[in-house]
């Protein structure tokens, strides 16, 4: 049974993807120290001698990376089995119309159309190009007008072409996967910090309100140095995850925080920073391990 918990606030356009350009652009030393708002002065008492920041290990690596996408799709289809994902869609009820895919692309969220948009310029005449006016009609709510009632079919159809399997694999890195790495490298933070922002960017999508990932990562900040100003990495993961773990919890149907705390949290709590497997963790009450 699919238990995906709802994901990505409406709308998530123009700051969303400007994230991901801006961090490919600028240099991974520049961003460290321009990126993101300054955290206030920690009071003298609090102050401890500065934690040199840790080699930030990358989430990119490709044994890392097919973990992360693990990680993700037990949370967000209830399997480990991500590639078994590009052929999914339905309407789960959450005012987002259509989700579909490896990473939950939405009809009502504006990724949706960009990833038929660019598997459409790779491939005209697609079986799902003859739906783009829909699309872009219905971006921004929950209609399916001008999409039923084939849409669902020809996803699954364009779901065996290799070239929208790539399409979905390149809007993933794109908008979610590269920004999340960029800004976790940035912030001086391991793998694991890399999949927590990984993951809230999925879910929560990047704009300026408080339940953004930018909105998380700042609330975060007003707690906690991230190892590139000094700080301790554990310290201020454990600030990203309640500041995450809030977020979710502005919604009702995010109430179920398990992604986080028996999750994410077992994995810092075990000083796991750079996701070593073995890994055990439950999500909604399910269990997972990868060996």
């Amino acid at each position: 049974m699919r238990t995906r918990s709802i994901g990505k606030a409406l709308p998530r356009t123009t700051t969303r993807v400007a994230l991901g350009l801006v961090l490919l652009a600028v240099p991974a030393t520049a961003v460290a120290t321009t990126a993101g708002p300054a955290a206030p002065s920690r009071p003298a008492a609090a102050q401890h001698a500065p934690h040199p920041a840790r080699a930030a290990t990358g989430l990119d690596d490709p044994a890392k990376k097919e973990i992360a996408m693990q990680l993700v799709s037990s949370a967000e289809n209830s399997s480990l089995d991500w590639k078994a994902q590009y052929k999914y869609i339905e309407d789960i009820g959450d005012g987002r119309g259509y989700t579909g895919g490896i990473i939950g692309f939405c009809s009502g969220t504006h990724d949706m159309l960009e990833l038929v948009e660019l598997y459409t310029e790779r491939k005209p005449g697609n079986v799902l190009a003859k739906y783009l006016p829909a699309l872009r009609e219905v971006d921004g709510s929950d209609s399916h007008d001008g999409l039923d009632p084939d849409y669902t079919k020809d996803w699954k159809k364009a779901a065996q072409d290799p070239e929208f399997q790539k399409a979905q694999n390149d809007e993933r890195d794109r908008v979610y996967f590269d920004p999340a790495v960029e800004r976790g490298k940035a912030d001086g933070i391991g793998v694991l910090g890399q999949f927590a922002y990984y993951d809230a960017l999925v879910m929560h999508g990047d704009g300026d309100d408080s339940t953004s990932f930018s909105g998380i990562r700042k609330r975060a900040l007003a707690k906690a140095e991230p190892p590139a100003r000094g700080g301790d990495e554990k310290t201020y993961l454990n600030a990203f995850l309640d500041a995450r773990v809030w977020a979710m919890k502005q919604e009702e149907a995010h109430s179920d925080t398990s992604r986080v705390d028996t999750a994410q949290r077992v994995f810092l709590k075990n000083g796991n920073l750079d996701l070593r497997t073995p890994l055990d963790w439950k999500v909604y009450g399910d269990s997972y391990h990868i060996g």
